[in-house]
């Protein structure tokens, strides 16, 4: 089998951060209800438009337009960040979960900060 990137589900960062995602949803059913619909609500956007935003700009055509979509995923890779030190500080997640959570987005915004680089 080719190691050669033939689709965006092929990019390790882009499976690192659909792993992600799913972490985020599991740390997030333990959110109290009301909180479902506000801080839960932005953590799973965030991480979701991490996996988004490198599949939409892995299908542009031009590298300039990809790079932009890679420096949004970064963005929302530090919007999360954000959402999950304000969750810990809430005492929604617990302190194991934040370090996990944060040292699997620091791996996947240095994957991105690479993949930019390379474009």
């Amino acid at each position: 089998m080719s190691d050669k990137i033939r689709d965006f589900k092929d990019l390790k960062v882009w499976q690192e951060s659909m792993a992600l995602v799913k972490e985020v949803y599991r740390v997030s059913i333990l959110f109290p209800k009301d909180e479902q619909f506000i801080l839960c609500s932005q953590m799973k956007r965030a991480a979701i438009s991490i996996p988004s935003n490198i599949a939409e700009g892995f299908r542009r055509k031009h590298n300039k337009e990809y790079n932009r979509f890679i420096n949004i995923a970064l963005g929302s890779s530090s919007e999360l960040e954000t959402q999950l030190i304000l969750a810990k500080d809430l005492n929604f997640i617990k302190e194991n979960d934040l370090v996990k959570l944060l040292e699997k987005l620091d791996y996947i915004c240095r994957m991105l900060v690479n993949l930019s680089k390379k474009l």
